[in-house]
């Protein structure tokens, strides 16, 4: 294993994946949680390695990032997979469609898991629209790290800025591969509470909030966004918890509130009232915030 793999062989034929902080064991040829990770043979296989689920040209607002580049246009990629499993996803038919169709036993719903496309020719496009920036986006680009850390090298020989949209539960073992790459973050903070990470999503506060603190004091240009859920994450308590956290790091760290509309497998709860997105707002500028933006409105 060299020191740029994100798997290490175990006994027999299992692999242990090191992308995100599951840290899957995988046996021979099956998938860690993500869907897309694979032990083919005592190796790591990355099925959407080439392979988007979508590629768009999208204005750099829409990551959010409102504090890094504004004005400008960025590539957006993403592919198939997830190492989360978000019951309200917005995004779940490119990031959990893998996993609902190996439910069901039903491979035929994912085509060749994307459209091919090189890092040379996702860079190439780039340019060729003269557009500043890369994101790694629309599923969680840690599940796609090898693809993504290939297309960033080349982007920063070609002048490029690169951008992660992340649940923030990469490993330090990711972490440490892309952090001399990567420019700019928009990491959701989901919230303040390791239930609803290990009931709602699948995954567990701590990795993300160190990986905050990590990515804040390694310089990358950060921005969190939390969809506010009605009855699920929007107590005040736990919205003080939050920016009080943010207020911890620095005070001109963006904070995005994002409205909720029921998706996926949470269809039974209404929008977030305005007046939600408005009493969190007030509860950031309290602790000190200096930069809250509402979304989805």
């Amino acid at each position: 294993m060299s020191k740029d793999d994100l798997f290490q062989k175990l006994n027999g034929e299992s692999i242990r994946c090191l992308a995100c902080n599951h840290y899957c064991r995988i046996s021979q040829g099956k998938t860690g949680i993500c869907g897309v990770r694979q032990n083919r043979m005592g190796e790591l296989r990355l099925l959407v390695d080439n392979k988007v689920a979508s590629l768009n040209i999208d204005p750099i607002e829409k990551k959010p990032l409102y504090h890094f580049l504004p004005g400008t246009k960025i590539m957006s990629f993403g592919t198939y997979g997830c190492n989360f499993r978000c019951s309200f996803c917005q995004n779940f038919d490119i990031s959990q469609s893998v996993k609902d169709a190996e439910k069901q036993n039903d491979q035929d719903k994912i085509i060749d898991y994307g459209q091919k496309i090189t890092s040379e020719e996702i860079v190439d496009l780039t340019l060729k629209n003269k557009l500043p920036s890369i994101a790694y986006t629309y599923n969680e680009p840690t599940v796609f790290c090898e693809f993504a850390l290939r297309t960033m090298k080349l982007a920063r020989k070609a002048h490029l800025k690169n951008v992660w949209v992340s649940n923030g539960f990469m490993s330090k073992e990711t972490l440490r591969l892309i952090l001399p790459y990567l420019d700019a973050v928009n990491l959701d903070l989901k919230s303040f509470s390791d239930r609803f990470y290990l009931k709602i999503c699948g995954g567990r506060l701590k990795p993300v909030l160190n990986n905050i603190e990590s990515l804040f004091e390694a310089g990358v240009h950060l921005e969190l966004t939390t969809l506010l859920i009605p009855g699920l994450n929007d107590s005040e308590t736990e919205l003080k918890q939050m920016a009080d956290f943010i207020k911890s790091l620095s005070p001109k760290i963006p904070w995005h509130l994002s409205r909720f509309f029921p998706s996926y497998q949470m269809l039974d709860r209404l929008p977030t009232a305005l007046s939600s997105l408005k009493k969190t707002e007030e509860i950031g500028k309290k602790a000190g915030l200096k930069y809250i933006y509402l979304g989805n409105i």
